[in-house]
């Protein structure tokens, strides 16, 4: 029979052990070695039984074993510990605390998923993991932060394989209350509300669970309450699931209406409002909207509300390629705005022409979130210096006139939150080569550029070490196969080959991630020959453990999926080579360890960071990758290998594959196992445990999440709050009437003559020419541009690299012609073919960059001198 209802019975705890609670609705637990074996004391079985959620375990505990634990001295001494290590975590003072400057008040960080931890299944790949390490660096930091996403009744899908392995998704239901999180409740105990007005006014409802982060709260929207219609009630139901309209609502909620739940948050509990707004991916973007209504409701016009947003806004941009940016079609987008729906105060055009692809290649019918994230936030970024300059030259058709490196688009190389990520037995190591507090102090707060204690740890011990770790993952992978398989319809008879599968003193590589296409799961199959030869070498093979899942609407991706399950299956290489199904971050906290190289072999430069690589180095593991996002900033051949690359703009797909696979099995035949396998006189693989020696020291300070967030405080949020301070109301109407009076004038700006010193086509080293320019400012005044000479180093095409601009001065006008007069020096510093040019750019004190308004004045070409000035 089947319930026709469902609720949560909780145990009553005894009052001794009622400090359980507290620990196990603050996700620190998750993080903190300490509380975490606490929980597993209570009772080792159910523990395991919970996977590792201790509000999980706490339900299903008996009261006999409570009452015994009730009177336990030592087990209560451990709680009070915990619980008071956990308050002074909470209420201390941490780095943020400390930092000299003015420091935002609060920040307030959106995103569609948050990886926090197994227990909250709120996230499908990297960009949640990435959340999730967001907020746990912050909490540790002491940033006072508050995260904002939705609350997925069934989570990201569950993946199991067929029996031919064809990847089948399952999407089991959530129940918040068996949850590690709370509603949020209005004084008089009622759960807290928000809405959205949805075409012909109708409400959309949603209640705020709030889960606990450590010191930072994540507010979490879901909108499956009685109140709504069916269909409203489905809005969050799946992460990345439904068609076009589902998501538009689904990134409304989070944008417009994690607003709402922000300022209700903060009036509730008296936390201070954010000062600054982070968008993770352009799907939080609609939240820049419902700030500028907040404003027009308060007396600003819609020009005026949007500079103030933008100043206090930060945009992050995580995808390399236009496919991976949500975009809607204009009309859908208008007929949930406007005075029949949300946000009625508002001209829909205003909110439209945001999102448009108004500029050269753009769709302009389609509505583009990323493009929108980008007109609301003064300050934008990638996550790795490479991804940083893709961005800047997939959106420079946003900022016409300049050179892709002037797109105002800087990057912060993601980190990876080292307490979440790092096996307890390399902690352990640490904390007794320096100490456990120095050891967390390391891990969080970072701030040095190298780890030298660790030349210090014996080869013994590190190799030990690796062993152990390579060890458990073999037991872990055999658990797991074993599992799939019964789900794949085996019986135990036919599995008993599962008990020879993988080896602890084989070298051992993983790959896993999600899977579509440039992410290449199966370029290690290009050659199966040369790949079952290092699988089976009698004196140096190699195993391999692979995990990932498909998008479900992806059938390529389940192909390639089906692809590699196959090859793995063969009986000739199954105990070197296995896929398991259901990848996750409890599957991920034994991979990263349990392996020696961690492989990423995506199409350059389509990667944007590759975080998974990071959390594998932190634990020893050396990077064989492709030169792509974080390895192409960081690589060094003293601690990984890069896997060439044949990524000119010619090249054939399948081509580039074949060579960039035959690489990788040069790599791996000639330098990666000879390495492992070769001894030293001691025994010991000298050159190998040297490799993981520089990892961990050179590596290690540079991947933490630590040094991320410090980076996003001091680079972007310290900045965006400033701007948001100076952008009182007077000033935001004074910045929005300025820039529309020099767009409408800017046709009237012109360089109309240019003349140096120096006449000839050579000069000396180190001479400096004096340039002298007449500009055509039309109804503008100095006060609104700046004229820059810009120089460098030019290209047989005459084109400017490594530019160095320097303001010029006014020095005479207006002529009757509204004309001006600049005079200004030009040092040649530099030797060999050498060029420059002027150009007038609008300057304000409010302007975050001066490419900002996308305006730039040059000279005619008539005006262009043919030849540079060579030096010599």
């Amino acid at each position: 029979m089947k319930a026709i209802r469902r609720f949560t019975v909780r145990p009553v705890l005894p009052e001794p052990l009622r400090p359980l609670s507290d620990l196990a609705r603050n996700l620190r637990w998750s993080w903190h070695a300490e509380t975490s074996d606490l929980f597993q004391s209570v009772d080792p079985e159910r523990w395991a039984a919970s996977e590792r959620d201790p509000v999980r375990l706490l339900g299903s505990v008996s009261p006999a074993r409570l009452a015994e634990l009730a009177q336990d001295r030592r087990f209560l001494r451990r709680l009070t510990a915990a619980a008071d290590d956990l308050a002074d975590y909470v209420g201390g003072e941490r780095w943020y605390q400390t930092h000299p400057g003015e420091l935002p008040a609060a920040i307030a960080y959106f995103s569609p998923e948050f990886g926090v931890t197994a227990a909250l299944p709120q996230y499908s790949g990297g960009l949640g993991i990435l959340a999730g390490d967001h907020l746990k660096a912050a909490s540790d930091l002491g940033v006072p932060l508050i995260g904002v996403g939705l609350l997925y009744r069934h989570g990201y899908f569950r993946q199991s394989l067929s029996r031919d392995g064809w990847q089948q998704e399952h999407y089991p239901v959530l129940d918040p209350n068996e949850l590690p999180v709370a509603l949020l409740r209005e004084e008089d105990g009622t759960p807290a509300q928000i809405s959205l007005a949805l075409p012909g006014g109708r409400p959309l409802r949603a209640r705020i669970w709030l889960a606990q982060v450590g010191r930072v709260p994540l507010l979490m929207l879901d909108s499956d309450v009685e109140e709504n219609d069916l269909g409203e009630r489905g809005i969050t139901d799946r992460l990345y699931g439904g068609g076009s309209e589902h998501r538009l609502l689904q990134e409304m909620l989070l944008g417009i209406g994690g607003v709402r739940a922000v300022r209700t948050y903060c009036r509730l509990t008296g936390h201070p409002q954010p000062e600054v707004f982070h968008t993770n991916e352009g799907h939080a973007g609609f939240l820049g909207l419902e700030r500028i209504a907040e404003l027009c409701d308060q007396g600003m016009d819609f020009d005026a509300g949007l500079e103030a947003v933008r100043a206090g806004t930060v945009f992050t941009t995580h995808t390399p390629v236009p496919a991976g940016i949500d975009r809607f079609d204009r009309e859908l987008v208008a007929t949930h705005f406007g005075p029949d729906a949300e946000l009625p105060r508002i001209d829909v055009e205003h909110i439209l022409r945001l999102g448009m692809e108004t500029y050269p290649g753009g769709e302009p019918n389609l509505f583009n979130m990323a493009v929108m994230g980008l007109r609301l936030g003064q300050r934008a970024n990638g996550v790795s210096l490479l991804h940083g300059q893709v961005s800047r030259e997939m959106f420079a058709g946003l900022w016409p006139g300049f050179d892709a490196e002037e797109v105002p688009i800087t990057s912060v190389t993601n980190g990876v939150h080292a307490p979440t990520w790092v096996a307890p037995e390399v902690l352990r190591l640490g904390a007794r080569q320096i100490g456990a507090q120095r050891t967390e102090d390391a891990l969080t707060v970072g701030g040095s550029e190298r780890w030298d204690a660790v030349a210090d740890i014996p080869d013994q011990d590190i190799w030990e070490l690796r062993r152990n770790l390579r060890e458990q993952l073999v037991v872990e992978v055999r658990e797991r196969l074993r599992a799939s398989w019964r789900q794949r319809g085996a019986g135990s008879a036919e599995l008993g080959w599962i008990d020879g599968v993988l080896d602890p003193d084989v070298l051992t590589i993983g790959f896993a991630r999600r899977v579509p296409s440039y992410k290449r799961l199966t370029l290690m199959l290009r050659d199966r020959d040369r790949l079952m030869d290092l699988l089976l070498h009698p004196e140096r093979p190699i195993q391999i453990v692979v995990a990932g899942k498909a998008h479900p609407a992806d059938d390529g991706g389940k192909r390639l999926v089906q692809e590699l399950v196959r090859f793995a299956d063969d009986p000739r290489v199954r105990h070197r080579i296995v896929f398991l199904p259901d990848y996750g971050m409890a599957m991920a906290q034994k991979l990263y360890p349990g392996c020696d190289i961690w492989l990423n072999n995506p199409l350059r430069p389509l990667e944007a960071c590759g975080t998974s690589g990071m959390k594998a180095a932190l634990n020893g593991c050396l990077n064989l990758s492709v030169l792509d996002g974080w390895w192409d900033e960081w690589f060094q051949p003293d601690f990984g290998w890069a896997i060439p690359t044949a990524d000119g703009t010619g090249t054939d797909p399948d081509h580039r594959d074949d060579v960039e696979a035959a690489a990788l099995y040069d790599l791996l035949e000639q330098r990666v196992t000879p390495r492992f396998y070769e001894r030293g006189q001691g025994g010991l693989p000298d050159r190998w445990i040297e490799m993981v020696r520089q990892t961990l020291t050179l590596l290690g300070p540079k991947v933490l999440a630590g040094r991320m967030v410090r980076e996003y405080v001091e680079r972007l949020y310290a900045p965006a709050a400033h701007a948001h301070r100076a952008m009182d109301p007077d000033s935001a109407r004074e910045l929005a009437a300025w820039k529309g009076r020099v767009r409408s004038a800017w046709h009237t700006v012109t360089v109309d003559h240019v003349e140096a010193s120096a006449a000839t086509a050579t000069a000396e080293l180190g001479t400096t020419l004096n340039l002298r320019v007449r500009v055509g400012l039309g109804a503008l005044g100095p006060d609104d541009v700046e004229v820059q000479a810009v120089s460098g180093r030019v290209d047989p095409e005459d084109r400017i690299a490594d530019a160095t601009t320097v303001p010029l001065k006014p020095a005479g006008g207006p002529d009757p012609d509204c004309r001006w007069t600049y005079e200004g020096p030009l040092s040649l510093d530099r030797t060999g073919p050498y060029g420059y040019t002027v150009r007038i750019l609008p300057a304000h004190r409010l302007l975050a960059s001066g490419a900002e308004l996308g305006l730039v004045a040059r000279p005619s070409d008539e005006l262009a001198e043919a030849p540079g000035v060579l030096l010599r």
